[in-house]
């Protein structure tokens, strides 16, 4: 059996080594937004019924209008971006990718089970590349001048990308051989609702489309999906307020420790000790992320509204 590779989450590990019940913990070792977007009324159709054409096509129009996608770029919903993930190597060209590192380590897994050879750094034209922007964990921002002059097979992940759309480089989708990807889970608070989307040309994006089949986003998950991405008011205060709630998570680890980098969703510390910081975290039933390739490092989300206190007090 494959070992489960390492992520945020894993509050059963947690409570299994100091206690208490799930409502016990805060879970701050992931980079999903702590106060959701409200879940609008959903149809009982929408439950009953499988998902239908129009229900699709809504959601993509909703999609196009919020990233500012181009008509000739496509747009794949799928069941969050996991199934994409596990599907995009069969589309390079066998061989070598370049997966700068570190970084959201999904997409390395994925290419070493289809046989590539994974450089963990920027390769020559021609070699496929895949991007997390921002990244995770640095919060690295990438820009076009730090890709290959062609283009030949590029992914470019931008899950956490909402928080700062200035940043991103969904244009390239236009691109031919580029792939963009999105997550609704992190940026709408909605992991559990499993929505993403593929954006690209129509060649790039047949292949994933073929893959995952039909209905493979559910009724429920269109509507929500369709009504957060309309709400460009919601998408907007919630930018302000990830970016106070960021700066005042600085502000707290300030004395334990020196700002790696992040998004206003997650902030990497350097705390010297990595286990330790964890684990005294851990005796408050805080729960933090810590990485088995560094151990200085420590990343945190945002602590929902009644969180603060709790960690304020755990941090003295």
């Amino acid at each position: 059996m494959q070992a489960a590779r390492d992520h945020g989450g894993g509050l059963d590990a947690a409570r299994t080594r100091w206690g208490g019940t799930r409502a016990d913990w805060l879970d701050l070792s992931t980079g999903i937004n702590p106060e959701p977007y409200p879940l609008p009324d959903i149809p009982q159709t929408a439950w009953a019924e499988l998902p239908d054409a129009f229900a699709q096509d809504d959601l993509i129009r909703a999609a196009r209008r919020f990233w500012q996608i181009p008509k000739d770029v496509d747009v794949l919903p799928a069941p969050g971006a996991s199934p994409l993930i596990a599907g995009l190597p069969a589309l390079a060209p066998k061989g070598r990718v370049c997966i700068p590192w570190p970084t959201y380590n999904e997409h390395e897994a994925a290419f070493r089970i289809h046989g590539f050879d994974v450089l963990h750094g920027a390769g020559a034209t021609g070699t496929p590349h895949v991007l997390v922007n921002p990244n995770n964990p640095d919060g690295r921002v990438w820009t076009r001048a730090d890709l290959p002059d062609a283009l030949p097979f590029t992914v470019i992940d931008e899950s956490f990308g909402d928080v700062a759309p200035e940043a991103s480089l969904r244009g390239l989708a236009a691109e031919p051989g580029v792939l963009v990807l999105t997550s609704f889970g992190k940026f709408w608070g909605l992991a559990g609702l499993r929505l993403g989307f593929a954006i690209g040309r129509p060649e790039m994006l047949a292949p994933l489309r073929a893959a995952i089949g039909p209905w493979a986003v559910s009724g429920p998950a269109m509507a929500v999906g369709t009504a957060a991405l309309h709400d460009l008011r919601w998408a907007k205060t919630t930018r302000e307020r990830l970016a106070a709630d960021a700066a005042r998570l600085d502000a707290l680890m300030a004395p334990h420790g020196k700002l790696v980098g992040g998004t206003t969703l997650f902030r990497t510390w350097d705390v010297g000790n990595a286990e330790a910081f964890h684990a005294k975290l851990a005796e408050a039933r805080i729960w933090t992320r810590i990485f088995p390739y560094s151990k200085s490092w420590v990343r945190l989300g945002l602590p929902p509204s009644d969180g603060w206190t709790r960690l304020e007090a755990a941090l003295c």
